[in-house]
């Protein structure tokens, strides 16, 4: 009972997620990415700072100061600049099905830079799922989309800062570490618009409405994730993730009009399929070596 109730708030973590990408869409037809992000950056720092002193937690401690952090802090800023790039300027079907492939990026960094060991059965999974990547992108061939790399610029900064994260001291709390990522962003948003020569746009209601929606959506989402993980076994309840994908294709059909082709669809089921699969070889050897 215990993981379908985990299982139920991560897919509803999955649909806040894709609610709140759809949301960054809508802002982004009259505000540059940069302010979107620095806008983004700084409500969620304050959500997150108002949380955190309500709990009674330092919102700045010593260990922030490390550079397991701070390396974790770059990895969110550069997956963040890629991500709601990517959202911003080309279907958030593809941008999304993309953004899938982060485990599997984890998978591989940690046998590479963390001495985890892999199989030949993972690396296969890895090999297998960024194949789907490429058949999404599809470099070199008339249908590609050289802005569709900033989703694959996101799967790299998120797939850093997952990585880094298991090397955080404990004593540093997920909010602490989530503060601090939103903090970053607000300076590199400004150097961002200032590299692109774009001016601040004035803020309409509507926009309005749109950004702080997203920012409690955001909250929840990621609330309701911790929640889903703690209540539920983590073999059972993570494989839920890749519901985000379902959620955010049909968000781009039914409210952007998008049209995915085959091969996009293709490129998306064997991501989340290899995904899948890297997780359950995971479970295993962990359960055989326990």
């Amino acid at each position: 009972m215990e993981n379908l109730r985990g299982a139920t708030f991560m897919v509803l973590a999955m649909l806040g997620f894709a609610i709140e990408d759809m949301l960054i869409k809508f802002l982004a037809v009259e505000l540059p990415v940069g302010q979107i992000i620095g806008m983004l950056g700084l409500g969620s720092a304050v959500l997150v700072g108002l949380l955190l002193m309500l709990q009674g937690q330092a919102l700045f401690t010593r260990a922030m100061l490390t550079p397991v952090i701070a390396l974790r802090a770059f990895g969110e800023l550069v997956g963040t600049l890629g991500f709601v790039t990517a959202i911003a300027l080309t279907p958030l079907s593809s941008a999304s099905a993309i953004l899938q492939a982060t485990p599997l990026f984890v998978t591989l960094g940690a046998a590479l830079f963390l001495q985890e060991k892999v199989g030949w059965r993972r690396w296969s999974a890895i090999i297998v799922g960024f194949f789907g990547v490429l058949l999404i992108i599809r470099p070199g061939m008339e249908a590609f989309d050289w802005l569709s790399l900033f989703a694959l610029q996101g799967v790299i900064g998120l797939g850093i800062r997952d990585l880094a994260t298991r090397r955080v001291p404990r004593e540093t709390s997920s909010l602490q570490l989530s503060f601090l990522a939103f903090l970053v962003l607000i300076p590199s948003a400004a150097l961002l618009m200032w590299i692109n020569g774009s001016a601040l746009v004035t803020v309409s209601t509507a926009n309005w409405v749109y950004l702080i929606i997203a920012l409690l959506i955001g909250i929840v989402a990621y609330y309701l994730i911790v929640v889903a993980m703690r209540i539920g076994e983590v073999s059972f309840v993570t494989p839920f993730r890749y519901s985000r994908i379902i959620f955010a294709l049909v968000v781009g059909i039914a409210v952007f009009n998008e049209n995915p082709d085959l091969w996009t669809l293709t490129g998306a089921f064997i991501i989340v399929a290899s995904g899948l699969y890297t997780l359950w070889r995971e479970g295993n050897v962990r359960a055989n070596s326990a």
